[in-house]
């Protein structure tokens, strides 16, 4: 059953233009960046949007693997279906929904996530407390750190809490 009412939210704001945050989050070249090692972007609705955390690993394992982009919004906003890590198998094939929201500030560019379409119990909330930390305490500081420092080296990611 979905929880309605359940969402991760979180929120940075990146020092820079918000055209550069938008290829950030909508070119393979930005995602790698800050976001994965690797991964697929075909930025039109029903495009793929999969991001590669383990790239090596087999098929299924990689990562975000069968996500799809929802809807476009150039500069304003993307959508994109998401699921769980392979360790949660039980909720990993049933897909949520992340919207990114960019507001352009002066000099910066404030960015907004919600993540919806949770389940409710077992699996769905682990799933639920893995992406709010995934989202606010790894993903969204690394497009912060992204811009304020350059590129995330995978090989020897940044330790930011």
């Amino acid at each position: 059953m979905i929880n309605k009412s359940r969402a991760v939210t979180g929120e940075v704001v990146v020092p820079t233009a918000i055209d550069a945050v938008w290829e950030a989050w909508t070119t393979e070249a930005g995602v790698r960046t800050f976001f994965a090692p690797d991964c697929k972007i075909e930025l039109e609705p029903g495009g793929a949007y999969e991001m590669y955390f383990a790239p090596e690993s087999p098929p299924g394992l990689r990562g975000g693997e069968g996500c799809r982009v929802l809807a476009v919004q150039p500069e304003q906003m993307l959508s994109f279906t998401w699921n769980a890590p392979p360790s949660l198998p039980e909720v990993r094939g049933q897909f949520t929904h992340v919207v990114i929201r960019l507001i352009a500030e002066r000099e910066v560019t404030r960015v907004k996530l919600s993540h919806d379409g949770w389940g409710d119990s077992g699996e769905w909330d682990l799933a639920f407390a893995y992406f709010e930390t995934a989202w606010n305490k790894i993903v969204l500081p690394f497009l912060a750190y992204r811009f304020k420092y350059g590129p995330i080296d995978w090989d020897n990611p940044p330790n930011i809490s």
